[in-house]
């Protein structure tokens, strides 16, 4: 199929890094390109110092210690809002690096201080592994809070792709749990219905770096069967849950064509009607992954609203 692709964008095709999952094979070939995904993606000097540490924290049950990486301006004096960044990479892939530069950007342009979690991946941790590595997390960010030089009550969760729809389970459980409470959720471009039924999901089979295709290898290998059964939990797709109420203010973004992009719309859709204050912000010409290309215009502006949307979603 062609796609009316931003021409910005079309140049950049050929150079980033391809991404077919059809089996375990083909899984472990595309975790040791990441490599390569890292040396497209351009580095970022920050104008203002930041300090990164790498750190462990108390894990679910099932698992000791989850590796984070800390984030901070450094030299802040009083307690700034935080930020719980879970990264992308269909459940499968990805790791602390892989949204390194951007993070860094984050704390350089807000002052925030951001936990950034390496949670497990499937297929060899499946759900509800990842999302309970990042829930606990989200635990130790509230019970550091003051040690890290956070404001508990400017506290939010952000992530692209799986991560936007781990973050989205993350508030569920937050609300559900009791806590730890939250004052906003960034969901980009996210992940959240494993039923694989919207137009966009049909249609979009051949789209850069994300398709239809994987879309399937990413939910099987997160649920550990086949998607879209009558059993599936709302904290392992958020689009399954059917009271939205209660949860914290949500900004989510979506690309044009991009597999997710209906479901992204329908959640932010669903969010609003249970009274949640939500923003939705729709990309024309884009494709799933497509703000990696920072130079394009629309890239920039994407950038532009993710930083404004932190920026007042948590009271900087």
């Amino acid at each position: 199929m062609t796609y009316a692709i931003d021409p910005e964008l079309l140049p950049w095709l050929d150079m980033l890094p391809s991404v077919t999952l059809t089996d375990y094979e083909a899984l472990v070939a595309a975790r040791s390109s990441m490599g390569e995904l890292r040396d497209v993606l351009p580095a970022y000097e920050p104008v203002h110092p930041v300090d990164v540490r790498d750190t462990t924290v108390p894990g679910p049950s099932d698992a000791p210690e989850v590796p984070v990486r800390v984030y901070a301006p450094a030299g802040r004096t009083g307690a700034v809002p935080g930020l719980l960044y879970i990264h992308g990479g269909g459940f499968v892939l990805g790791d602390l690096d892989m949204f390194h530069a951007q993070l860094v950007r984050l704390v350089d342009e807000l002052g925030i201080v951001i936990v950034s979690v390496d949670y497990r991946l499937a297929p060899e941790h499946p759900f509800p592994a990842p999302v309970e590595d990042c829930y606990a997390a989200l635990q130790w960010i509230e019970a550091k809070a003051a040690e890290l030089g956070i404001d508990p009550a400017r506290l939010g969760v952000a992530g692209e792709s799986a991560g936007g729809g781990l973050s989205a389970a993350v508030a569920l459980l937050a609300r559900d749990r009791g806590g730890p409470a939250l004052c906003f959720q960034y969901l980009g471009i996210p992940e959240l219905d494993d039923r694989l039924d919207t137009p966009s999901m049909r249609a979009y089979t051949d789209t850069p770096l994300w398709n239809q295709p994987n879309a399937v290898f990413s939910w099987t290998s997160y649920l550990g069967t086949e998607p879209g059964g009558d059993d599936v939990s709302p904290y392992a797709a958020p689009a399954r849950a059917t009271d939205l109420a209660g949860l914290p203010p949500a900004f989510v973004t979506t690309c044009q064509f991009d597999p997710l992009r209906d479901e992204g719309i329908r959640y932010a859709q669903r969010l609003a009607h249970a009274g949640v204050a939500t923003e939705l912000r729709h990309y024309p010409g884009t494709f799933h992954g497509s703000a990696m290309v920072e130079t394009a215009e629309i890239s920039r502006r994407m950038l532009a609203d993710e930083i404004d949307a932190l920026r007042r979603g948590l009271r900087v």
